[in-house]
């Protein structure tokens, strides 16, 4: 691994808060994150300590209110240029902190003002962790289909079902669960708000994958698991209208994450070529690994500009599905493709686990798969350009 620092990413932030902001990210990713990547990732270790670390900071709550512990509502804008960060330090805990929003987000934007009074402060700031269930081992893209059930009984709910690749899985203080309430479809789903300690909740062991070792990923089984009705979220029947409205927020997450890995990658790169030599001269000299670094660089830059171009007409109330699910698609393929060329560039080297470069490359390939494929990000986007199918 070089010993040479990568020059800071030149952002185009609002506020000169928001410059601090990014700038006490930064530090704590040196510091507290990235020195310790490479070796909890093999030993599989998940580094609560550095989230109960981002809760105390209050980076666990940034687009929140303040009021309910949030970060002050930070515009969305901020918070995925800090979750861009601390992905480049280690997608274990950017990945980590974007599914934390996404669980927090039902409660935040759909619950009762008694509902947020009562949760959200210990979720956003109390140094819990949240999970997000909505995928089933038979239903992930077609998650309308899901089967977990939820009967009403008296004031209370019961919960049968299972869970399926739930980041967080087993470890969570809470989980925001979808489940069937009613009719088949999408119409007869109900959100709720599930604490982790809940009798009958339990996690599967978790799953043994590619990359992102150190993040748990599991099956969460529900075997008559009882919450009261005052932790159902919205109207019975609006949870998978929850659930997409959270996707698309949590897809610039995940494309935060993805441009926050390919800068890393690329930093590596360049570090690596400018200090190797052959032939006399720095491998960086040659054009072919120069024109190498410049496609790198130019399409990271333009995954950044398209995901805070998004962020942006999010934060201005305006309609940005489309918008997301293009940004998802563009920043994981970037990923994917930088890491591969990272690798590349580092040649031998790049295969081994001395340096970053081939973590990094079995890092960006989940990216091109969680909340929703990039081939449904190409159908959400054909559907805006071109109108629904069977028409």
């Amino acid at each position: 691994m070089s010993d040479r620092d990568p020059q800071p990413v030149e952002r185009q932030l609002p506020t000169e808060e928001a410059r601090d902001l990014l700038a006490l990210v930064r530090e704590i990713g040196r510091r507290e994150i990235a020195p310790r990547a490479a070796q909890e990732e093999d030993a599989e270790h998940f580094p609560r300590e550095v989230f109960t670390l981002l809760s105390e900071s209050g980076l666990l709550g940034l687009p929140y209110d303040a009021e309910y512990g949030g970060g002050g509502g930070q515009p969305y804008e901020v918070y995925l240029q800090v979750l861009e960060e601390l992905a480049a330090a280690r997608l274990t805990v950017g990945l980590g902190v974007s599914v934390h929003t996404l669980a927090s987000y039902a409660l935040a934007a759909y619950g009762t003002k008694q509902q947020q009074v009562e949760h959200l402060p210990a979720m956003l700031g109390g140094g819990l962790l949240g999970a997000y269930c909505l995928s089933e081992p038979s239903s992930g893209s077609d998650a309308a289909s899901l089967r977990t059930k939820a009967v009403r009984e008296g004031d209370e709910w019961v919960i049968d079902g299972t869970k399926a690749w739930i980041t967080h899985g087993g470890i969570a203080d809470f989980y925001t669960v979808m489940a069937r309430t009613g009719e088949d479809g999408p119409r007869g789903i109900t959100a709720f708000l599930v604490p982790g300690d809940a009798p009958g909740l339990s996690g599967a062991v978790p799953e043994k994958k590619m990359g992102m070792k150190g993040s748990p990923t599991a099956q969460v089984h529900f075997d008559g698991v009882r919450v009261p009705d005052g932790r159902r979220i919205g109207e019975e029947g609006q949870g998978f209208a929850i659930a997409l409205s959270a996707l698309d927020s949590g897809r610039l997450g995940i494309a935060a994450c993805a441009i926050g890995v390919a800068q890393a990658a690329l930093d590596e790169a360049v570090a690596y070529a400018t200090e190797r030599r052959q032939f006399g001269r720095p491998i960086a000299d040659f054009q072919g690994l120069r024109f190498m670094i410049a496609d790198m660089a130019t399409q990271i830059e333009a995954g950044r500009a398209l995901y805070l171009a998004a962020a942006r007409l999010r934060d201005a109330g305006r309609p940005f599905a489309k918008q997301a699910a293009m940004a998802k698609l563009h920043c994981t393929d970037t990923a994917m493709k930088v890491t591969t060329d990272a690798v590349q560039i580092l040649g031998g080297y790049g295969y081994t686990a001395d340096f970053p470069a081939e973590r990094l490359m079995r890092e960006a390939k989940v990216l091109q798969i969680v909340e929703g494929t990039n081939q449904i990000q190409r159908m959400v986007i054909a559907r805006h350009v071109a109108g629904p199918e069977g028409r």
